[in-house]
């Protein structure tokens, strides 16, 4: 830890890239990541909560058992119609708060698939998600200490779902052959076409829904996949990701800034 820099452990000093590290290095990274400690800490408080409250009998065992499974069947549909409907929307980048927010989840993501510094949820958006979808659910079916279990379901399905999120932009093919087809889905959402496969790492909602697509020969490529649309036309009417984009006009290819970074790296060698 360094105190004057307010650094700490393994996100100190720069920048991270999946397609560089194994899965050693992602869990070590992983679990130093302050979001992730929160959902640890929140889990085991509301789960311990949880549970005191089961085994003195003031907790309602069908109703906290109910919470659980409804949010774990939840989990997926809401994350399907958010990644959908609102961080692939055109409405975030036109207003200067919603813009912000916008460039830091999903913008920058797609931008830098596997920059891990930007693949995470901010926590200040993801857990009032999270309590949202989940807790109203829990409410209903088992009260006070549904809520908490539902809360506790949720983050704890959001720790898996980021870790296998994580998994899938590493830069070789997992062993099990399961894990490999969810990385090549996903990876198909990242380089070839984003109008589809929004599910991340459960993709049930977008084969329902007809937005589920194998690969390439499935759906044509498109030209916006690295900057969701988002360009210099559009910088021109809604100005505020691209003044907190430094360097603007920003390549959104990655391919292509690796290239120009190793010929920038060549040319100075010379």
């Amino acid at each position: 830890m360094q105190l004057g820099s307010f650094k700490i452990g393994f996100w100190s000093d720069k920048e991270y890239h999946l397609d560089r590290m194994n899965l050693r290095d992602l869990a070590a990274a992983y679990f130093q990541y302050y979001a992730i400690a929160a959902y640890i800490a929140i889990s085991a408080v509301t789960g311990g909560i949880v549970l005191w409250a089961l085994g003195n009998g003031s907790a309602p065992v069908i109703g906290v058992v109910l919470s659980i499974v409804a949010t774990i069947i939840v989990y997926p549909a809401v994350w399907y119609v958010l990644h959908r409907y609102v961080l692939h929307s055109k409405w975030m980048w036109k207003h200067a708060l919603t813009a912000e927010v916008w460039k830091r989840i999903h913008y920058d993501h797609h931008c830098d698939p596997n920059n891990l510094k930007v693949l995470f949820g901010a926590l200040y958006t993801t857990l009032p998600t999270v309590a949202l979808a989940t807790m109203p659910i829990g409410y209903l079916l088992g009260g006070f200490y549904g809520a908490l279990a539902a809360l506790c379901a949720g983050v704890v399905t959001t720790c898996i779902y980021e870790f296998f999120h994580c998994i899938e932009h590493l830069g070789y093919l997992p062993q099990w052959a399961w894990v490999r087809e969810m990385k090549k889905t996903h990876m198909a959402h990242h380089f070839h076409n984003e109008n589809g496969n929004y599910g991340i790492t459960n993709f049930a909602w977008d084969k329902i829904l007809g937005t589920f697509y194998e690969g390439a020969k499935d759906m044509p490529k498109s030209a916006t996949v690295f900057n969701l649309g988002y360009d210099e036309e559009v910088a021109k009417l809604y100005p505020y990701v691209s003044r907190l984009t430094p360097n603007w006009p920003y390549n959104t290819n990655p391919v292509h800034r690796k290239r120009e970074a190793a010929a920038a790296a060549r040319a100075a060698a010379e």
